[in-house]
């Protein structure tokens, strides 16, 4: 994909610190529209998100995602050279991520303090599982525990079956995009006080968010929600129904016109008239009376049909799709959700595009995700150093 000339992140510099994956994914947004990022891995132990999921030729696929748009480098900071070298990397940056447990900058000299000290107008964003204190601080999280935690698995699943955990980083990635409004957020407030300042975020925060108003319902009313599988407690009929070739559709009837449209569209209008239909809470309430309907009118016919005809009635309807189908696509493949990447490892990849199109300044991914330390020479030789402090950092095991 060809960068754009211009691009509303230039000349801003990001330090990547941070490995699996929120930490990371907000880096690899702020690349998307143009930042330099430049990623900072342990000599000896990349990012694990290299390993992670399906490879090909030994090439991790997943990396090839998140590491895209950035320049890669290693750097051990435990090391007195690898302190000193981040420190000199830090005066030249915006915005440093990492997300070490609470504690460990602190115990290389590597604080806020001390990156402060050489960059006033720099933005630290520490994304950890719990925050930077309270009493969990100090353990050790990851995305499935924030998922447990936040009331998410609680309420997910069947009502009589376990509470069900999502088999992806959900928690992750709603923190990813968090992070990278949270970093955008204090660069604003810069741009007004000329100084920097710590973005501390925990995984358990954003996706507590995300779930809507549960604190404020059990708050003023004691109400906890129930796991309800596919069906609301807000309207229906609403969920997904197997059609009569063996595939599945999702239907929505959160407006009130479209419940009416989906009835008629059924052969059951009569329902419409029913006093408990007039809202999507009482709607809610007789389930299993509209799932019947709309179940059985679908399963009687083609997803074709089925889309078809909720198309031309002007009802909510979407294919159930694995990846194969969205790769396929129309809609997608007309926003070019799913672009094409050359890669000189792996050649031509195809993943997700930037997250949103600008008119004026869009982002675009230049390139994908690059071999572990490709350009650790590069980026410090930019910095000012030489052949011979090169060789002594990796003489130290610094680099």
């Amino acid at each position: 994909m060809t960068a754009p000339t211009t691009t509303p992140l230039s000349g801003l510099r990001v330090l990547d610190l941070a490995t699996l994956f929120a930490g990371p994914m907000a880096a690899t947004l702020l690349g998307d529209f143009g930042a330099e990022v430049v990623k900072i891995e342990h000599p000896r132990k990349p990012d694990p998100s290299r390993g992670h999921g399906p490879s090909k030729d030994g090439v991790g696929l997943w990396w090839k995602m998140l590491g895209r748009n950035k320049r890669t480098m290693t750097l051990d900071l435990s090391k007195p050279g690898g302190r000193t070298t981040l420190l000199r990397l830090a005066e030249t940056a915006d915005v440093v991520i990492e997300n070490f447990r609470p504690g460990t900058l602190e115990k290389w000299a590597l604080g806020w303090p001390e990156l402060s000290a050489v960059n006033p107008r720099l933005v630290l964003a520490r994304v950890t599982g719990f925050g930077q204190f309270g009493p969990s601080a100090h353990r050790p999280g990851f995305g499935t525990l924030a998922e447990a935690m936040s009331g998410f698995a609680a309420i997910t699943g069947e009502p009589d079956a376990p509470p069900t955990l999502p088999p992806f980083g959900l928690a992750d990635s709603i923190a990813g995009l968090t992070t990278a409004y949270a970093v955008m957020t204090a660069l604003a407030a810069r741009e007004r006080t000329g100084e920097g300042q710590v973005v501390d975020l925990a995984l358990i925060e954003p996706i507590l968010a995300a779930l809507g108003p549960q604190p404020l319902w059990y708050d003023q009313l004691g109400h906890i929600q129930p796991r309800t599988g596919n069906r609301s407690p807000n309207n229906a009929p609403r969920g997904v129904y197997r059609t009569a070739d063996g595939t599945w559709v999702a239907v929505s009837t959160s407006a009130q016109s479209v419940a009416e449209r989906v009835m008629r569209l059924v052969g059951r209008p009569e329902l419409i008239d029913e006093p408990w239909f007039a809202s999507g809470a009482d709607r809610a309430r007789h389930a299993d009376v509209l799932d019947a309907a709309v179940g059985d009118w679908i399963a009687a016919r083609t997803r074709t049909d089925v889309m078809a005809a909720f198309e031309k009635a002007e009802a909510a309807v979407a294919p159930i799709q694995d990846v194969q189908d969205v790769m396929a696509d129309p809609q997608y493949q007309a926003l070019d959700t799913i672009t094409t990447v050359d890669d000189p490892e792996l050649g031509p990849l195809r993943m997700q595009n930037v997250l949103f199109r600008l008119s004026a300044t869009p982002g675009a991914i230049r390139w994908a995700g690059r071999p572990h330390g490709a350009d650790t020479d590069e980026v410090l030789t930019e910095l000012g150093l030489t052949p011979d402090d090169l060789t002594a950092l990796r003489a130290e095991g610094a680099l």
